[in-house]
This record gives structure tokens, sequence and C-alpha cells, in this order.
């Protein structure tokens, strides 16, 4: 019998757990962060636009790894409506000013010192890549990076753009 309320008590975590993580067709959470270069920026004020969050860190080796193939799709579609807001997690805001601008990146960077977005979004991996439609539900939710996740995200980008 401890063994029957042990396993429902770890499903009850679980399902606890499950039910505050960013999920496909759930609306995003809305946030409002400092931008590196610029004013604050709220992701509802993105509405009617195909919108790519990506939390990156300046010690994930992944993250600066995936830089370069965002500001390509950035270029590429954001006159198309695509709108990619990269969220740094770091403490230090000049760590992430300083790869920003090693890397080249022209996407705004917005800065969660704090940790409060990325709790929000209930992330435990870096990177960790939100992909949100025009009506700001969440569609995509990509953990981790490889080789090869940027086609992936240009198919989902494409398609939300042509909906």
């Amino acid at each position: 019998m401890n063994y029957l309320r042990s396993a429902f008590a770890s499903s009850l975590l679980l399902l606890s757990l499950c039910a505050h993580a960013v999920a496909p067709s759930a609306a995003a959470p809305d946030f409002t962060l400092r931008a590196l270069d610029g004013p604050n920026l709220r992701l509802q004020e993105q509405r009617g636009r195909v919108v790519m969050v990506n939390f990156w860190a300046t010690w994930c080796g992944p993250c600066r790894q995936e830089m370069p193939q965002l500001n390509k799709l950035y270029d590429k579609y954001r006159s198309a409506g695509f709108v990619l807001l990269g969220v740094n997690v770091d403490d230090d805001t000049s760590n992430a000013a300083g790869v920003a601008g090693k890397l080249g990146v022209k996407f705004p960077v917005l800065l969660d010192t704090d940790k409060k977005v990325s709790k929000l979004y209930d992330l435990s991996t870096m990177p960790s890549t939100v992909i949100i439609d025009r009506d700001g539900k969440v569609r995509y939710v990509h953990r981790g990076y490889k080789d090869g996740y940027e086609a992936t995200y240009e198919q989902q980008i494409r398609q939300l753009l042509k909906e």
C-alpha cells in the first residue's frame, strides 16, 4: 500500500511540474525585459508576428554555436513578420554584451538577470527556444541545440508565417 501511495504522490508531483512547463498550444506567458541596446521590450507587444524566444547564456557552448544560425534566420524572415528575441540569463550583463558583440548578434538581446522569465518558462536546458504564433500561442519548444536544428526552426517559422 505504501508503494501505491508513493507512486501516486510521484505522479501528482510530475503532473504539477508538467502543468507549469510551457507547452505547445498554451498561451505564451507574457513578460517585459530590458533590452541590451534599447528600451524594455514586452512579449505581448509582438502579437501579430511570429516570435522566436531563444534563452541563452554566455557560459553555454551550444548557445554560442547557435547564434550565427539564429542571425541568418532573423535576417531572412524579419521583413516577413518574424521577431527573434534572445533572452540572456547571465548575472553579469557585461558578459552578455561582450559575447553578443563578439558574435555579431543582430536581434534584440533581453536581460533576465533575476531569472524570472526563465523560471516562468520552466527552463532547465540551455539553450531553449520557444516559437510563438501570431496569436501569442506557443507552437514549438526546443530544448538544447545540435547542428541542423536551424533547418527545423526555419521549417516551423515558414509554416507559421504562412498561417
